[in-house]
């Protein structure tokens, strides 16, 4: 018999079969934890009034829970910590000897086995070898793995014929509404379930429409180098809201990592305030958590949420003084149901502003009369013409698809940027003997022209609309929600836009060829809501 069972996995839910198989695994022989006598009702099984007892050679299950340090995404829903209080659970009611060992993520490598073995090692002072280890695993790759260091495999779900409901599909089952995953669930999660509500947790986190896997809101965006620019313009963006911030509680929804909140965390006038930030990505999220572990922040009341801002109020009505929002408002337009969506948000900050409150929020902006044609010359000598643009970039390595861009002209680009950009758009090449010179709307050249140069991120950038609403769009849609609009708000053009990326390879006309000024790029809105409301 072996002392040790080793069971690796993400483990979010646990099932009645799973307590039936670990016993016995464990004893050596049958035993129906996993009657079906108490199903649904919260209760414990049949294992668990009195008659399942450890085993006396003491077989120790080792829980190796790996993704431990990420939660709130759609591939782990549920923390670390709630996963490890249902397997303590579980392991009472089951009868069962366990030890329960966290493995954070790491990059796909071949040699996960050892990487969990160390870690169980390093954590839990428990050599696993395969002389005194069975390894519990119905995932054919991850237990291949194991079996390729000499251990044995129990296959779990996979040495059963039909196969049981895996917990993964159980899971998925409680997120769309299925009542059986009540069935299949083990008591133990039932009870954690219920108790840290993380049934609606589940069903919020993998239903999210704009959440990927990896909690982030494309597969393909860099977020070190998003949180790099971040810092970069914290300062800018700062100085051109602090006048306009009210003190008391604070919040900065999308807040990236954090920068912004360390500004405003040293300003004497707002010491007595709460600082509150807000944000979706995963990555960012947990870099404004170490900040605070690390003591960027002096007031004592800084904190951080992870939420999706789409997914309905964070905050209580009326309860909150001052909303910053940064390059935020594009997004939810892009990823979500457009004006639907936004209306959606501008209400879900009205609604949680105390009166007298104001919302500041700074994005990009499109031209006045976005939907004019226009015309737009493109530099064709700044790099490669290719016949046709790429039909698949997303296939290609992201380093191959940055040096692909990069070394095509501005023309060229932006026939790539037409395949790529997930807002269709129409353009007509002019023949004027050049190849250079193209008919389109206004807020498409603008669209595209903002874009050109992010080749690090095209992919994720091209996934986004600047341009969808001009300057009188907001103005409509702020009085329509109640906001009154401060006089400091307006659209405005970025020159160093202009000077460094569209006017080197760009110029802009009317179709009859006179020459048009640069429009505006962002705007800055400064919205109250009125005392008496």
């Amino acid at each position: 018999m072996p002392r040790y069972l080793l069971f690796p996995g993400r483990h979010h839910l646990l099932t009645r079969f799973q307590a039936d198989y670990l016993h016995r695994l464990a004893t050596g022989g049958h035993h129906d934890a996993a009657d079906g006598d108490h199903a649904g009702d919260g209760g414990a099984p049949s294992a668990t009034d009195g008659d399942a007892q450890l085993t006396d050679d003491g077989v120790t299950v080792v829980w190796a829970v790996t993704s431990a340090n990420h939660e709130n995404t759609r591939r782990n829903p549920v923390p670390y910590h709630r996963r490890e209080a249902a397997i303590e659970r579980f392991s009472v009611l089951a009868g069962l000897r366990s030890v329960v060992v966290p493995v954070f993520d790491t990059a796909e490598t071949d040699r996960f086995a050892e990487v969990t073995l160390k870690n169980v090692a390093a954590t839990a002072g428990l050599e696993l070898t395969p002389a005194n280890t069975v390894v519990a695993c119905s995932t054919p790759q991850v237990a291949a793995m194991y079996a390729g260091l000499g251990f044995p495999i129990a296959g779990v779900e996979a040495d059963v014929d039909p196969t049981p409901a895996r917990p993964w599909d159980v899971l998925l089952g409680l997120a769309a509404d299925d009542p059986s995953w009540r069935e299949l669930a083990h008591p133990a999660t039932l009870d954690v379930y219920a108790r840290y509500r993380l049934d609606d947790l589940v069903r919020s986190v993998v239903n999210d429409p704009v959440v990927g896997d990896e909690g982030g809101l494309t597969a393909t965006r860099d977020y070190r180098t998003y949180a790099e620019a971040f810092a970069d313009a914290a300062q800018r963006k700062w100085a051109a809201v602090r006048e306009h911030v009210r003190p008391g509680r604070i919040v900065d929804v999308g807040c990236g990592a954090g920068a912004v909140l360390e500004l405003a965390d040293r300003e004497p006038t707002l010491r007595e305030s709460d600082l509150i930030g807000v944000e979706v990505a995963r990555h960012l999220y947990e870099e404004c958590v170490h900040k605070k572990a690390q003591g960027f922040f002096t007031n004592p009341n800084v904190f951080f949420y992870r939420r999706n801002v789409l997914g309905g109020a964070v905050f209580a009505p009326r309860s909150v003084d001052t909303t910053m929002t940064f390059a935020l408002t594009h997004e939810i337009w892009s990823y979500g149901d457009q004006m639907t969506s936004l209306r959606r948000f501008v209400q879900a900050i009205y609604d949680h502003t105390v009166p007298g409150g104001v919302w500041i929020n700074s994005d990009v902006c499109g031209p006045d009369g976005r939907d004019r044609t226009v015309r737009l010359r493109l530099s064709t000598t700044d790099g490669a013409n290719p016949a046709r643009p790429h039909p698949d970039l997303a296939a290609l390595p992201a380093d191959q698809v940055a040096e692909r861009l990069a070394g095509l002209s501005t023309r060229a680009r932006l026939d790539q940027f037409a395949v790529d950009y997930r807002f269709p758009f129409g353009f007509r090449p002019v023949d004027d003997g050049t190849g250079a010179v193209v008919e389109l709307p206004l807020g498409s050249a603008m669209d595209f022209l903002t874009r050109k140069d992010y080749t690090d991120n095209w992919l994720s950038e091209t996934q986004e609309e600047f341009c969808g609403l001009e300057w009188a769009d907001w103005k409509a849609l702020l009085a329509d929600v109640g906001f009154e609009v401060d006089p400091a708000s307006g659209p405005y053009r970025n020159d160093w836009i202009v000077t460094h990326r569209l006017a080197p390879t760009a110029e802009l006309s009317a179709l009859d060829g006179s020459p048009l000024d640069w429009p505006v790029t962002h705007v800055l809105l400064v919205a109250r809501r009125p005392v008496n409301t």
